[in-house]
């Protein structure tokens, strides 16, 4: 089954099969792929198999859609292509590519027992239990600084973007003599062992005093820093026992 990687920058967000003849991808909850980016159309592009090939089709949406790097009204994908969807992309993996049999490994019988060594047991251990851990808590953000909006966000939804724009879930004040800031300087993903923001004005958020380009794991208490607006990161335990007394 054909599928596309969705990512932002160089981070994979999540994997898409195209499990139906069309998916749809913009900014609104309808759509199969939600993208929660204000340079995101409501509606912005569709994907379908015609004839055994996937076309994807410009919605008439106000940023565009690019296929690796070409601003195009329909096309059809090839394996690896890029969807360019404002600041995200769609990396298409075609199922039907052929694969050296030579480099394909030797076929292992079916009551063959796979030897795992103890160290790396061990750790997919401790991957598995911080997975669990991670999905028990909510993520909260708490302005102490700079609050143009509300005091308190919390993290429900997978993607939360801090900046300027009147788009964006979290608002941030300005900083300097004009009070500037970027539209959308940062944004919060939230993955299955945790919370991670990512600079998307590269340098200009701060974390613990300490600027970020890229991405990275948030902790508890972490101080969030955009322009003059300072920010709070808290976890919240949200297990059904966890406000009960002992």
């Amino acid at each position: 089954m054909p599928k596309f990687l969705l990512k932002f920058n160089a981070a994979v967000i999540k994997e898409v099969p195209m499990a139906k003849e069309s998916l749809t991808v913009g900014r609104k909850a309808d759509n199969d792929v939600v993208i929660d980016n204000p340079a995101v159309s409501g509606h912005h592009c569709k994907i379908s198999v015609q004839g055994g090939t996937c076309f994807v089709e410009d919605l008439d949406s106000t940023n565009g859609t690019y296929v690796n790097e070409k601003r195009i009204k329909k096309a059809g994908l090839h394996h690896n292509d890029v969807v360019g969807v404002a600041r995200h992309a769609l990396v298409f993996i075609e199922d039907t590519v052929p694969i050296d049999p030579a480099a394909a490994p030797a076929p292992k019988s079916a009551d063959a027992t796979v030897a795992i060594p103890p160290e790396k047991q061990a750790e997919i251990a401790a991957a598995q239990a911080a997975t669990q851990e991670a999905s028990q808590k909510l993520g909260v953000l708490k302005v102490l600084k700079g609050e143009v909006g509300a005091k308190e966000y919390e993290l429900k939804g997978m993607s939360t973007y801090l900046g300027k724009s009147d788009r964006v879930q979290v608002p941030i004040k300005g900083s300097g003599l004009f009070g500037s800031a970027p539209e959308v300087a940062a944004s919060i993903h939230r993955k299955p062992d945790g919370y991670y923001l990512l600079a998307i004005e590269e340098g200009y958020p701060a974390v613990n005093g300490v600027k970020v380009s890229g991405s990275m794991l948030l902790k508890d208490g972490d101080l969030i820093e955009c322009g003059g607006t300072t920010i709070q990161f808290n976890l919240k335990d949200i297990r059904p026992d966890a406000t009960k007394a002992p």
